[in-house]
């Protein structure tokens, strides 16, 4: 066994798995290729709504190597999914553009893309409606948003508080929806051998996929197995079941062979969620100190027609700022679209794009720095609840940020520094996140050679959880990381929640931490151990199961710098910076690229990522990587991600806060804010693109 040092809490430990990605060894759900596999290629509706009235699968099956056609007349029966979504290939129902009609399963991918071209499905078109707007009759109230929070809140009297307010801001601000598109699209291999399925799936949860798989096929949970061991990214998009899973295992089923199904790029934006597009509302009322009085943010969004998923972008109001009267609501329309669900921080990323963006106009009206209007603003306890918080390193984050950005030499006025042609200036935006946990289990076995196994259903989907896992272990254990084995992503693993709500680590390291210390003990006790060795088993079912008594979030701040072309109108951003309070910060390696990663995003979100819906044919305008603009190299010159040290007891025994999301939560909105800054024009609309620009520059 080795005893060296520990490297915890904070070492920059490179991840584990590192070499095999780069060199191509790491096996994703779509690198699997057992023998006599066929491939699977989904046919999307090419209407918004009605109904298949007949499939012509003739000159399909005349391509050579097409195996078979599924459609709604011949695919295997399902039970009732506990997702909608997953409801495929059961009617003729289209409830959407992209919903998929029909699966061409062939023995080669060529065939089955080839075949899928050669299909000929016809409709019944119904009457649809796409468009989001903020007086549209359908709208209504919902009971909750998504995470289970109130759509309604209310404290005070916001609108008398309003109205007798010396300042206030009345603005609204509209985003488009956006979409995950992780680097490895949506894909699984399915296999059934003698009544047990066994899948490959791309998924942030291997458990889920399973519970989804077996309530959809009638069958118990000990006939699946779902291995996610490497996954490429998924951005919330791979939280819940995607029909891919669905899709391969019922074409397995109706050809008894091993079925891969990978969704081709150009189909994803339709079938693995989105953000939704949201037309937000705020009102801020303020003394002349720049006291907040009053906050009022309500949100207009869109679900499907298939499920209500309601955007929670007014819940960060909720968190952020002091004032005695507060109103945050949520109103939501079911239009014929595709579902919306989770993208990195649903919720926070759109709400607090609008909120701090209020902020700074209200910084403008009342000729007062924007950081120190956030500092008189701070909350002794969480406004919404009541609780105290855990932590609240807020104030700390803007000071620091401030200092390291230089942000206090900055002229205050508009459109008043310029180079060349270049606009110039700069922002600042805060940051917050729940910390969110969930119930785990794992184990820790120690072999009669001193080898050191940890193993839960963890699932890293590219944040490094092998590594911060073993480092867990190591600590608990007084070992080096090195000398621990850490096996995750399958569900023959001890049961453990998905990746998502940037609570991996805190689920799955609580309970890690817990077996690995009970193994310690254990291991203090026997010597020598016995030939079988010593296991230990956690649960961590009490522990997060009762509800904490403080407000517990992560905060941060957010400084952008950028340049604003005066003849062209393109936005580019010179600087970026991030200061964080997350807790204890665990590997400060795969933290940094957390952060950075978000902050990444939130530069596509402020300025590239516009993605709209064609009213006359009802599906998205860009639907791949050409038209669909994510951030290069080239748009992300200078970002820096730093934290302060944060000692929060009323967490998890690493005392640690989730990271993977808060990075993109105030990027957009420093970034607006800076354009602003550097022109002078207030745009509400995002993204920030040369053409929505230019009006106000010529």
């Amino acid at each position: 066994m080795t005893t060296r040092a520990p490297q915890f809490p904070g070492a920059p430990v490179v991840r584990r798995e590192a070499r095999d990605k780069v060199t191509g060894t790491a096996r994703y759900a779509a690198d699997h290729a057992p023998a006599d596999c066929l491939y699977a290629w989904t046919v999307p509706a090419t209407v918004a709504a009605g109904r298949v009235t007949a499939v012509r699968a003739v000159d399909a099956l005349a391509v050579p190597g097409v195996h078979s056609v599924l459609t709604h007349d011949n695919a295997p029966e399902l039970q009732e999914p506990d997702d909608p979504i997953l409801a495929v290939l059961q009617d003729d129902r289209v409830p959407h553009h992209g919903w998929p009609v029909a699966l061409v399963i062939a023995e080669s991918l060529e065939a089955a893309r080839t075949g899928a071209g050669e299909l000929h499905v016809e409709y019944e078109r119904d009457a649809y409606d796409v468009t989001l707007t903020d007086d549209h009759p359908g709208l209504y109230t919902p009971e909750e948003a998504n995470g289970g929070h109130p759509a309604v809140r209310v404290r005070g009297d916001v609108e008398r508080a309003l109205a007798g307010a010396s300042v206030q801001i009345d603005a609204t601000y509209r985003m488009v929806a956006l979409h995950n598109h992780p680097m490895e699209p949506h894909a699984a291999t399915a296999v059934w051998e003698d009544g047990h399925l066994t899948v490959h799936d791309s998924s942030q949860g291997a458990t889920k996929v399973r519970d989804s798989l077996a309530q959809a096929f009638g069958l118990d949970p000990d006939r699946i197995t779902v291995v996610s061991e490497h996954v490429g990214g998924g951005f919330g998009s791979k939280g819940t079941t995607r029909p891919q899973g669905v899709l391969a295992a019922m074409a397995a089923r109706h050809t008894g062979r091993p079925v891969k199904l990978a969704f081709p790029r150009a189909q994803l934006a339709e079938v693995v969620g989105h953000r939704a597009p949201t037309i937000q509302r705020v009102r801020l009322g303020a003394d002349l100190d720049g006291v907040l009085t009053a906050v009022s943010h309500e949100i207009v969004t869109q679900t499907s027609t298939i499920k209500e998923f309601v955007e929670q972008a007014a819940v960060p109001a909720r968190v952020m700022y002091a004032s005695p009267h507060s109103r945050t609501a949520h109103r939501v329309t079911a239009l014929d679209v595709p579902s919306p669900s989770w993208m990195r921080a649903p919720g926070e990323a759109s709400g607090m794009y609008a909120l701090e963006s209020a902020m700074d106009e209200l910084a403008s009206a009342l000729g007062l720095d924007p950081v120190e209007l956030r500092l008189r603003n701070e909350p002794e306890t969480e406004p919404d609840s009541g609780r105290p918080f855990s932590s609240r390193g807020l104030a700390a984050c803007l000071r620091d940020g401030a200092a390291r950005f230089g942000w206090h030499d900055r002229d205050p006025r508009p459109a008043a520094r310029q180079e060349g042609r270049w606009l110039m200036g700069t922002g600042v935006a805060s940051a917050t996140y729940p910390v969110l946990v969930s119930r785990s289990t794992a184990s820790a076995h120690a072999a009669r050679d001193g080898a050191l196994r940890i193993a839960v259903n963890a699932t890293d989907i590219g944040t490094g959880a092998r590594t911060v896992l073993a480092q867990i272990a190591a600590d608990a254990l007084g070992v080096a990381p090195e000398a621990v084995r850490v096996d995750i992503g399958s569900t023959d693993l001890p049961v453990a929640p998905l990746a998502g709500g940037s609570s991996g680590t805190a689920s799955w390291g609580w309970a890690v931490h817990k077996a690995a210390t009970a193994l310690a003990a254990r291991l203090a006790e026997h010597r020598p151990l016995p030939a079988d060795g010593i296991t230990t088993t956690a649960d961590t079912e009490e522990e997060t199961g009762e509800e904490p008594p403080y407000a517990r979030h992560a905060f941060g701040a957010h400084f952008a710098e950028t340049a604003v072309d005066a003849v062209t109108g393109e936005v580019r951003v010179r600087r970026l910076l991030g200061v964080y309070a997350a807790g204890r910060i665990l590997n400060a390696r795969t933290a940094r690229s957390q952060f950075t990663g978000g902050m990444v995003m939130g530069i596509g979100m402020a300025l590239t990522e516009d993605c709209g819906i064609d009213p006359d044919f009802g599906d998205f305008t860009a639907k791949d990587l050409a038209s669909y603009h994510v951030p290069v190299c080239a748009d992300t010159a200078d970002i820096q991600a730093h934290w302060i040290e944060e000692d929060d007891r009323h967490l998890n025994p690493m005392g640690s806060k989730g990271i993977g999301e808060i990075g993109i939560v105030g990027t957009a909105a420093a970034i607006g804010n800076a354009v602003r800054h550097a022109t002078g024009a207030r745009l509400r609309a995002l993204p920030l693109t040369p053409d929505t620009l230019l009006p106000y520059l010529l």
